[in-house]
């Protein structure tokens, strides 16, 4: 019998000779379909198409993920320093997360905290890479401090003693600036509405903070919704890089046990109120009777 030889029985030099060493034979296959092989787009031609991306995405990172803001005084040294570029979490707030004490948190001014103080006009160009986030923001009206209460709590300070959380002192030593008084003057007690934080500054002496704008509107509080987000690390400069973390002294069960010991309270008051009342009605029947 003969050998059985078909068109695919060929050996590996046969087949690499007809792929033409694989680009030769693209090629040869194009120009026999009559269509040339196509070009590879120039990198100047992507160029556009890949600085377009870039920002959208950095714009979407910027509304919705984290965002740069420059220090633009000294009012919470030395956590944060003049010129430092912190980045500031937007998202969780996206989920219904609330400022919780000891975050240091990003906010509008929630109306006449910036009055009076001058910033430098940010050029065009500042302007747009601060819009799409790749500069600190340019928005002139937001402040920086760190949350002392949140709504429910009471807060005071007596002049030269330590600030006092829901009737526990707290000892603000790991971050307030060296040689810095918890507070100069007095105040309170306050009670924080719901839905509202108590801020101030590390740098006690150097701070225009919730202490100095019990006069206006909300009495010195910042309403939640004004919170852009919290600051959760020092990206610049590279030497001054550290997470900002909440102190140890805003993780007291104390502080929580206390905040709530005082509606407790309240609830007791109303439930034995009318027992009193029945008790002095008994005896004032009784006195009649006699």
């Amino acid at each position: 019998m003969g050998h059985d030889v078909t068109g695919d029985d060929v050996t590996d030099d046969e087949r690499a000779h007809d792929d033409g060493g694989g680009d030769g034979g693209d090629a040869e296959a194009a120009g026999r379909s009559g269509a040339s092989p196509k070009k590879p787009r120039s990198f100047w031609k992507e160029l556009p198409l890949l600085i377009g991306i870039a920002l959208v995405l950095a714009l979407l990172i910027k509304t919705f993920l984290v965002q740069a803001f420059s220090i633009p005084s000294e009012s919470m040294m030395n956590t944060l320093q003049r010129g430092d570029r912190v980045l500031v979490d937007k998202l969780t707030p996206w989920f219904g997360s609330e400022p919780e004490r000891g975050e240091v948190v990003v906010f509008h001014d929630p109306g006449g905290w910036l009055e009076g103080q001058t910033t430098p006009e940010p050029n065009v160009v500042q302007k747009f890479l601060s819009f799409i986030g790749l500069m600190p923001s340019a928005e002139e009206k937001d402040l920086i401090k760190r949350v002392i209460a949140v709504g429910g709590d009471t807060v005071s300070c007596k002049e030269g003693g330590k600030v006092v959380l829901n009737g526990v002192a707290l000892d603000e030593s790991a971050y307030l600036y060296p040689g810095s008084v918890p507070c100069q003057d007095s105040f309170g007690p306050i009670k924080v509405p719901e839905g509202r934080i108590w801020v101030m500054g590390d740098n006690r002496q150097n701070s225009l903070d919730s202490r100095f704008h019990q006069q206006l509107p909300g009495g010195g509080t910042v309403a939640n919704d004004l919170v852009v987000g919290r600051a959760v690390v020092i990206a610049w400069p590279v030497t001054r890089w550290a997470t900002l973390p909440v102190p140890d002294i805003f993780d007291q069960p104390a502080l929580d046990k206390a905040a709530a010991a005082a509606p407790l309270g309240a609830t007791a008051l109303a439930g034995a109120l009318p027992l009193v009342l029945w008790r002095r009605r008994k005896r004032t029947a009784g006195h009649t009777a006699e």
